[in-house]
């Protein structure tokens, strides 16, 4: 569960990234991290990509209400 929310805020924001580069052509993540070729950014980048992965796995789930079936 702990995983499951840190990979959902990771994938937010990389999506509100996607979003200001499509709305001002202004990467954040590069600017903060030293350019989209450099390492920590790359690591960024790859990070955010493998949570958006993960967040695959939630559209695939069962929830459970916790709540009795009748």
């Amino acid at each position: 569960m702990t995983f499951d929310r840190i990979a959902l805020i990771l994938a937010i924001i990389g999506a509100l990234n996607w979003g200001i580069i499509g709305l001002f052509g202004f990467d954040l993540v590069a600017f903060i991290f030293g350019g989209q070729m450099a390492a920590f950014s790359r690591i960024i980048y790859a990070v955010v990509g493998i949570a958006g992965l993960w967040c695959i796995s939630l559209l695939f789930r069962q929830r459970h209400t916790g709540a009795a079936a009748a």
